[in-house]
Parts: C-alpha cells; structure tokens; sequence
C-alpha cells in the first residue's frame, strides 16, 4: 500500500499572489468609476437636451413628399401624330409634348367660319328687309294719302250730281257713274289702308328676323372659337415648369378624351411634405414651427421646412370608406392627422434628393418659429458653460 505524500508548500508563495491581485482590482474599480462617470455624463448631456429641447419634438415617419402632379390626356379624339418629349424631361409651361392630327379639326374649324359668314350675311339680309318694309309703309302711307283725296273729290261729284239730277239738270246716268267713281276711290282707300297694316306686319317680320340672324350670329361665332378650341386641344402641353414622367402615348396610337397619355411632376420648388401624427401630437403644433425633414434615402442631407397647414379632419374621415363606430365592436384606434409641410425654395433648390413620394421623417419643434435647435453637442456645451 501506498501512501500518499502532499508536497509541502512554501510559505512565501501566498502573499506574493495577493500583492499581484491587488493592482488588478485597483485598475478595476478605476475603469468602473470612469465607465459610470462617463454614464453619468451622457445622462447628463442626454436628460438636459431633453429638458431644453428633446421635449418639444414632435417626430414621425409617415411623412411623404408629396406634388401637385398633373396627368394629363386628350379633350379630343385624333391619332398621335408627334411626341415632342422624351421621358423624365423637364418642360416649361407651355412646352407641347405630344401632337395630334389636326386636319380633321382644320376642316371642322373652315366650316365654322363659313356658317359664322353665312349668319352675317343673312344679318345684312334682314336688315335690308326692315329697310325695305319702312319703304314700303311711307309708300302706302302716300297710296292712302292719294285715296283719301280721291274719295273726298269722288264724293263731293257724286253729291253734286245727286243735286243736280234731281232738279233735272243733270240725267240720270251721269249721276250713276259719279256714285260708281265714288265707291271705287272707297275702295281703292281701304285697299291703301290694307297695304299699310300689311307694310306695318312685314315691317315687325323683318325686324324679328333680325333678331333671329344675330342670334344665329351669335351661335356662329361661339361654334367658331370652339372650333378654334378643338384645334388648339390637339397639340397637348405642359401646364407648368416640371418634369415628365409616365409617358404611356405612343405613335400612331387613336385616342379619346378620358386617355392618360402623359404626366408632369412639379419642379422641387413645388414640393411639399405631408406628415401624419398622431392626435397625441398635436397639442402644441402651429403654422409658421420649424420642421426638420430627414429623407431616408440620405439621413444625412436633412433639410429644414416650415409647418404649413393642418388638416381640418383626420385622415380616416378622408378616406373611402369612413370608420362608423357607432355600429358593432368598438376598438379604440390612435387617429392621425395630416399636416402639411412647405419647403422653401432656397432649401429644394440645394436638396437633390426631393421627389414626389419619397419617405421622410418629420420633425416639428414646437417651441416656436424661431426656435434653434443645438443638439447633443449644443447641450452639452450649454451644460459646460461654453455655448
């Protein structure tokens, strides 16, 4: 059997091993204390910025840069006969971007002319005809003036005659012929008379008639600019400065009103920004706050902005199918409201990222429009005494 023998250890060898763990603890506690007065720093820097300026942001990233994009299509039918543009190219307003065949309006636009001249012609016509009817009235006018007095001279011989025959100086026959003379001037009155009430209507005829023309005149002309119009309509143009995009018209291609053949997109001037915060986010927000917009394409080249404008009802209510929860369960859901955002010109003219669409985060500070934001770096040399 073996017995088992413990080397006997050296005395000195256990207070050396606790002189060396000594400096390591020290080193320790030093990188502790330094870690958690650094810690103590950050939450320092961190609680004050909040204190003077974390509190009053107001951020979301559903924000959306948003544009008055005009899509536009034909007024008129016709076939494509040029497309002057190629796509994303900027345009002035004004530019033609795509042509139709005019020909057909041209000829539509002739045969509008000729009616408008027909309808002055026939102006001309019917004032020609009350000239004519006041002619003709002055000439039965001295027609019944003639009748009247030989009516008067006829029955003045017939009642001498009468006279005459019936003291035997005169025969019988003479005063029959005069009597005769007499009817006749009477009818040839009445007759004078009936010109004129007819003069008179012919007269009222024409007048109307004039009337009748210049209204038919006056339909010439506005199919004449309607014409003029159409043939404008088949060259389509661009409404504003911008950019076009979405081309769908082609070549050859027949097109109808209703048609989307193209579309421009507003210069970055025109941009805006459309944020929707919760209604938790609203208390403090008014037009004319700083806004700091942060793209996520490049989070570095943020841009500052100003708060525009608030929706008057919540984004739901805008929607097609409003929420009713008057009816069935009720789940109480946070409402968010859009809030507009414009964009200087000097701010979107150096931000080259700006398109419509693109997703931002928006920052609103509510302390004011004249409030300036420092940041952690700000806070912190506000907290030393050096800003």
């Amino acid at each position: 059997m073996n017995a088992v023998t413990d080397k006997p250890v050296p005395a000195s060898s256990a207070p050396m091993s606790t002189a060396a763990a000594r400096p390591g603890r020290a080193r320790k506690r030093v990188i502790q204390l330094a870690v958690l007065a650094v810690l103590l720093a950050g939450g320092a820097v961190a609680f004050n910025w909040w204190r003077q300026e974390g509190r009053f942001i107001e951020s979301t990233d559903n924000a959306y840069v948003q544009g008055d994009i005009a899509v536009l299509g034909p007024r008129i039918e016709g076939d494509v006969v040029a497309i002057h543009v190629t796509d994303n190219q900027a345009v002035k307003a004004g530019d033609p971007l795509i042509s139709l065949d005019a020909a057909d309006w041209q000829l539509r636009l002739e045969q509008a002319r000729d009616a408008d001249a027909e309808a002055a012609a026939a102006i001309e016509t019917a004032q020609r005809q009350v000239v004519q009817a006041g002619a003709a009235i002055v000439t039965t006018e001295a027609m019944i003036g003639q009748a009247e007095a030989e009516w008067n001279r006829a029955e003045a011989d017939a009642g001498r005659t009468g006279t005459l025959a019936t003291a035997g100086w005169a025969s019988k026959q003479t005063n029959e012929t005069k009597i005769a003379d007499q009817r006749k001037s009477q009818a040839l009155l009445a007759a004078a008379r009936a010109q004129r009430d007819s003069a008179v209507q012919t007269l009222a005829v024409a007048r109307s008639a004039v009337v009748q023309a210049e209204a038919h005149k006056l339909t010439a002309d506005a199919a004449v600019k309607l014409a003029e119009r159409n043939l404008g309509y088949t060259v389509i143009r661009a409404p504003f400065d911008g950019t076009v995009g979405n081309r769908a018209a082609q070549l050859g291609q027949h097109v109808n009103p209703m048609l989307q053949l193209i579309s421009v997109t507003p210069t970055r001037e025109h941009l805006y920004v459309v944020a929707n915060f919760k209604e938790t986010q609203l208390r403090a927000m008014q037009p004319g706050q700083k806004v700091l917009l942060i793209p996520d394409i490049d989070s570095g080249a943020a841009i500052e902005a100003r708060l525009d404008s608030l929706a008057p009802a919540t984004g739901a209510l805008f929607s097609l199918l409003p929420p009713e929860n008057a009816t069935g369960n009720f789940t109480k859901v946070v409402q968010r409201v859009p809030v507009k955002v414009s964009i200087p010109a000097a701010a979107a003219a150096k931000a080259g990222w700006l398109r419509a669409g693109l997703s931002v985060t928006a920052e609103v500070d509510t302390r004011g429009p004249d409030a300036v934001r420092h940041g952690l770096f700000g806070s912190l040399m506000a907290l030393l005494g050096l800003a």
